[in-house]
């Protein structure tokens, strides 16, 4: 799940190095955090949030797949 969701965001961003993502497993979920450059956050969370909510929502088709429950952040850069 992790590497879908940095496959995914490596495709979108100009910078794809900065790209970090960060997976807390906790039992039965998991707990994906997305972190990219600044300049790429537009990308990322696209116009009104559709692009995250998609990602979001083949993150979950994955997890579902494998039993599990999951969720995705996207973290502000610093």
């Amino acid at each position: 799940m992790k590497d879908l969701i940095e496959f995914i965001a490596r495709s979108l961003v100009d910078d794809p190095t900065q790209v970090s993502v960060t997976q807390v497993k906790g039992g039965s979920s998991v707990h994906l955090e997305l972190q990219v450059a600044k300049e790429d956050m537009g990308r990322v969370i696209g116009k009104r949030g559709r692009v995250a909510n998609a990602m979001r929502m083949l993150l979950r088709v994955a997890a579902v797949r494998q039993g599990k429950r999951a969720n995705l952040d996207v973290v502000d850069p610093r």
